[in-house]
């Protein structure tokens, strides 16, 4: 069985994203980071809504509109579509682990 802080990246100098499940309406990706941060010049502006769980490390989180959060192990938070966001900074000292779930509004869902 697959587990999510087995087989961390050896390259630190990027960030590692891995998609973990895709279906219509929803993506699951691990992300992990080692001190890596979003350009001040180039957030995040995404067409859907953003869950993030932070399973491992520490990391700073600008929503705007919000302003800068701080993260850490089991901190989460619900980033809507079309807010602008960015990772203002993550753990240099260890791996920041990421969960990740987007989901597209336009896929229609039953209900149970």
């Amino acid at each position: 069985m697959p587990n999510l802080f087995e087989a961390l990246p050896e390259d630190r100098s990027r960030e590692d994203f891995a998609d973990l499940l895709s279906r219509p309406g929803v993506r699951i990706e691990r992300i992990v980071s080692y001190g890596q941060a979003t350009p001040v010049d180039a957030p995040y502006d995404q067409p859907h809504d953003e869950w993030v769980l932070l399973l491992k490390g520490r990391a700073g989180l600008w929503i705007e509109g919000e302003g800068e959060t701080v993260l850490g192990s089991g901190d989460h938070v619900l980033i809507p579509a079309n807010r602008r966001h960015r990772v203002t900074w993550t753990d240099a000292h260890g791996p920041t682990v990421w969960l990740a779930v987007h989901f597209d509004a336009s896929v229609k869902t039953r209900s149970p």
